[in-house]
């Protein structure tokens, strides 16, 4: 499937797992491009290819672009002026005697026109060009959400990469080792008993290494529906998982953080929600209709000009609870700003801790614990060709080894979602944000 990409990807490079495009809420809505061409790819996929697809392909931003559009037209229709009505009557016929024809009818030709006082049309149009400017600001947070999230599933795709081929070569270790373990058996050195743990050791890793494959299968659908494919057509994602770099301190980013559009469109909100209050307000002054015509006396052959007025008398109706509502509305979109900006410090607080606790524990397991248990397990393996420990004690060493390299994995995982989710909450990479702060 060829797609035409209509936008330009303005994405910020960063260190991070956007290696090559950072999420940015200051992405142009789609536009046309230079011609470029994305290929949903058959082979390699990229982060690339992943954000293109996404961007073009999501169902949700299709609905969300949608959306837009549909506010575009109510804001069109609300600068509409009513339309002017046209009445013809005609009287005095039908009846009986001089009146049973036309000769002695009576011809009224009128046009009315609704006149709206109290700015109504302007109050409209205002009301409905703020319902867009939302509509805009909705679709900016849902693509944010939407890039965050296909952003994640690339760092899982990876990420489960990274343990199929961990796992792979932990296969071939424990095939050496039963040769090794074998040898020693048939020397007389060992107990068979040992060759069965050794065995039984390798099928639980191979075991696991079929699993971590179906997890990659599952894996690859969850990246490919991002941009609406049941059925993903790549084979793997291109490269491995970045490293990782410093964050910058927590008020550099809780400063960058109030330019989200989850906490922006709330100023938009209420700017509604004001422009709904005047327009209420406006309808307690009645609207008043004019007409004129001519009127033709058939009997007589005269014709007379008609012209009235129509005004309604606000007695009983005078849009009191259009007002009450408006007032209300705009009350719940202050305390909603409320709620919106604590839902979205407390979500920052919450990455922003666990992008710390992941980055420390990186520096630790690469500082003593990573290069430890790779120590120990070579050793142990020196250790057991020469007779000087028995297998058990080379499989627990083995088994520590890998599973801080798993862990490592994990961690690393960790760490790249968080740092997704955070570049996602403050509209930019973090690298960017340490330079501009710096």
């Amino acid at each position: 499937m060829r797609i035409i990409v209509y936008l330009l990807l303005s994405f910020t490079v960063t260190a991070g797992v956007w290696e090559q495009y950072a999420v940015s809420s200051e992405m142009l809505p789609p536009a046309v491009s230079a011609g470029e061409v994305i290929d949903e790819p058959n082979d390699v996929l990229t982060l690339r290819q992943v954000l293109a697809l996404t961007l073009m392909n999501n169902p949700e931003l299709k609905v969300f672009s949608l959306e837009i559009r549909a506010a575009d037209a109510r804001a069109l229709q609300a600068g509409l002026r009513p339309n002017p009505e046209l009445q013809i009557e005609v009287e005095d016929v039908g009846g009986s005697g001089a009146r049973s024809g036309f000769d002695a009818a009576e011809t009224t030709i009128q046009l009315s026109q609704l006149i709206e006082l109290g700015d109504k049309a302007q109050k409209r149009r205002k009301a409905a060009s703020l319902e867009k400017e939302l509509a805009d600001w909705d679709y900016q947070a849902k693509r944010l959400e939407v890039l965050t999230g296909a952003g994640k599933a690339y760092v899982e795709l990876l990420a489960i990469q990274e343990k199929a081929k961990l796992l792979a070569e932990l296969v071939g270790v424990s095939e050496r080792t039963i040769r090794s373990v074998s040898q020693r058996v048939e020397a007389g050195k060992d107990s068979p008993l040992e060759k069965t743990k050794a065995s039984v050791a390798l099928s639980v890793v191979q075991l696991e290494h079929r699993q971590t494959l179906q997890e990659l299968e599952t894996a690859r659908k969850i990246a490919a529906s991002f941009w609406g494919d049941e059925q993903p057509k790549f084979v793997r994602a291109q490269g491995h998982l970045p490293t990782v770099t410093d964050i910058p301190g927590i008020s550099d980013l809780q400063q960058i953080l109030m330019q989200n559009p989850q906490l922006a469109r709330w100023e938009k909100e209420i700017a509604r929600g004001k422009a709904n209050l005047d327009l209420a307000k406006s309808k307690t002054i009645p609207d008043i209709s004019i007409n004129a015509g001519i009127k033709r006396f058939n009997e007589s052959n005269d014709n007379a000009v008609v012209f009235g007025v129509t005004i309604p008398l606000p007695i009983s109706d005078r849009n009191q609870g259009g007002r009450m509502e408006a007032a209300y509305n705009l009350s719940k979109s202050y305390e909603e700003q409320r709620a919106a900006r604590i839902a979205v410090l407390n979500k920052f607080n919450q990455i922003y801790a666990e992008l710390s606790l992941s980055l420390n524990k990186i520096k630790d397991l690469r500082a003593s614990i990573l290069p430890g248990a790779r120590e120990v397990f070579e050793a142990s393996q020196n250790a057991y060709t020469e007779g000087k420990i028995d297998y058990l004690n080379v499989l627990d060493a083995q088994r520590t080894y890998f599973l801080s390299q798993m862990d490592y994995i994990e961690t690393l995982v960790s760490y790249h979602k968080a740092k997704t989710d955070m570049e996602g909450l403050i509209g930019q990479s973090i690298d960017t944000a340490k330079t501009l702060n710096k």
